[in-house]
């Protein structure tokens, strides 16, 4: 049962004991609703996934209740200093490169080496994230392919008893989507258009270019499918690891080999999800380190969290791009 809480201190206090629990809680910013998570619980970070119905694992927007704690966790240049002073709180997410030091898990960034965060300007957002103390992973709170939420009816037509609870504030001001605002490279890019227009942040951090592609093509919500690949090839739907291969598990492992990392010993597939980027990030160093050839991968089931997880298998292991 999905929990109807007021937006008042003593809803905000049970939001938070939620989030901290690894608990999912929606709750609205001045853009639409988000389904937010303990972005630092790989976990509660697969539980999104797991209520959204999620197919890919795109990035997440991590959300934080000022610029000095998203600062903590992504690297800050004078560009993203100076659009978080005129942006911040706001509709506005800066994609950064993300800082060694970070514990947002490796799901919430799926794997990449940036960092999608937004100070949400919403007052009960703000005193929410202040109250978790870390940061919040937090896409729409809709199930996969629905419309945005911009009112607490529209997240109980699809989350309700998927998820802990609600805080309900009444409909978001804004309605859109923040703008998403890629600063890892040379040029400003802006990846979604949204709440902040291009000319607005061109008066205040120079020339921003416009991405192309469709939003499944972006450094945020919607990554570029072969942007994270482990170095050594994959072989898929492998019934056991052949002599030059390490061997990543799903379920019992066949055998004795002696390079492997379980992504669910038990058959789980909301734990294998929470391992996915860990378990190929130590693998592939680990396999490279014994000097073995492949990476084998054990078949996971394509159902639920399954779909995702062969999803951002098969883009690891497709062939890589030539010259």
């Amino acid at each position: 049962m999905t929990e109807r809480l007021a937006a008042d201190a003593a809803g905000i206090a049970r939001a938070a004991a939620l989030l901290t629990s690894g608990h999912l809680v929606a709750f609205a910013t001045e853009t639409v609703y988000g389904l937010g998570a303990d972005a630092t619980n790989a976990a509660a970070v697969a539980a999104i996934y797991e209520a959204k119905g999620r197919p890919r694992f795109n990035p997440l927007i991590s959300h934080v209740p000022d610029a000095d704690a998203a600062f903590r966790h992504a690297l800050a240049d004078a560009r993203a200093e100076r659009a978080a002073a005129a942006f911040w709180p706001g509709p506005l997410t800066l994609v950064l490169p993300r800082r060694d030091e970070s514990d947002i898990a490796a799901l919430a960034t799926a794997g990449l080496d940036s960092l999608a965060v937004r100070v949400p300007g919403h007052p009960v957002a703000r005193a929410l994230l202040a109250s978790v103390g870390r940061p919040v992973a937090a896409p729409s709170a809709n199930l996969s392919g629905r419309l945005s939420p911009t009112r607490p009816a529209h997240v109980l037509a699809g989350l309700a008893g998927r998820i802990a609870g609600i805080l309900e504030s009444g409909s978001c001001t804004v309605g859109l989507e923040s703008t998403i605002l890629d600063l890892t490279g040379p040029r400003a890019t802006i990846l979604r258009p949204g709440g902040i227009a291009r000319e607005a942040m061109e008066a205040v951090i120079g020339p921003v270019d416009l991405a192309g592609g469709s939003g499944d093509d972006v450094k945020a919500p919607g990554m570029l499918a072969s942007h994270y690949a482990p170095v050594l090839p994959l072989r898929l739907g492998a019934a056991a690891p052949e002599a030059d291969e390490a061997w990543l598990g799903f379920g019992p492992v066949p055998g004795a080999t002696a390079v492997v990392r379980n992504l669910s010993p038990a058959g789980d597939l909301v734990e294998a999800a929470a391992r996915l980027f860990d378990a190929l990030h130590e693998l592939d160093e680990a396999a490279i380190a014994a000097g073995l050839a492949r990476i084998a991968v054990a078949p996971v089931p394509a159902r639920g969290l399954g779909i995702a997880i062969n999803d951002r298998l098969a883009r690891a292991a497709a062939p890589r791009g030539g010259a």
